[in-house]
């Protein structure tokens, strides 16, 4: 199966949400760290790979028709000439507010020295946070570095291939890019700023052992599924 819509915006642009609501109108399975995190065995050593310079995109996203959030999206331009016939959705919000939510969460140090020394961190360092070198609490620097690169996908993508989507605009665009009917339920919206922390610090971050970070991560999306079209 190879994917037909490839998510470009960065975790926490509601990419969480959108996962939802491309499984609800017929885009799914779709990807997201979250999965990276349920089989956590499999594909950590996937994406190490792909830091390697080994990537097998096919094997990574084997059964999913679309994928959004990290660590994907770091590749964005890589996927899209890999997967010429999809799509291209970039998730977007205000570059303060982005910031903002990505030190309460994922950027925080107490989620990234919960992983000191793990498999995952490693991942992370060689996809995700290299983009970011030293800078990564540097406030200022994480905003530009946001909208520059909103600004490079823009200036790359063809305009008929991408959509730049803010989630709060709702069914609507969405549906429109992809050229399916609109649901009648309300746009999903999930994994709010306080959920991840919560959920994370519970145990004190995320969970550095494979095997428990699979079963967090099940019981994590099960959770927001049940939350996203309540």
């Amino acid at each position: 199966m190879a994917l037909k819509v490839i998510g470009a915006g960065p975790g926490r642009t509601a990419t969480f949400s959108t996962k939802f609501a491309l499984e609800h109108i017929g885009y799914g399975p779709c990807y997201h760290m979250v999965e990276v995190f349920r089989n956590a065995r499999r594909n950590i050593p996937l994406w190490q790979n792909v830091v390697d310079g080994k990537p097998d995109w096919d094997a990574i996203f084997d059964g999913y028709s679309s994928v959004t959030d990290n660590p994907a999206c770091v590749y964005w331009r890589e996927l899209a000439e890999f997967y010429p016939e999809a799509k291209v959705v970039l998730t977007v919000r205000d570059a303060d507010a982005w910031v903002e939510s990505c030190n309460d969460t994922i950027n925080s140090p107490r989620m990234l020295s919960s992983l000191e020394g793990s498999d995952l961190l490693q991942m992370l360092q060689g996809t995700y946070l290299s983009q970011f070198g030293e800078n990564i609490d540097d406030r200022e620097w994480m905003a530009n570095w946001y909208r520059a690169f909103n600004a490079e996908v823009i200036d790359t993508i063809p305009s008929n291939r991408l959509l730049v989507f803010h989630p709060k605009d709702g069914w609507e665009p969405l549906c429109d890019f992809l050229e399916v009917p609109v649901p009648s339920e309300p746009f999903p919206r999930v994994n709010s700023r306080d959920e991840l922390g919560g959920a994370s610090d519970e145990q004190g971050g995320l969970p550095a052992d494979p095997e428990q970070l699979e079963a967090f991560a099940g019981g994590y999306i099960d959770e927001l599924r049940r939350k996203a079209f309540a």
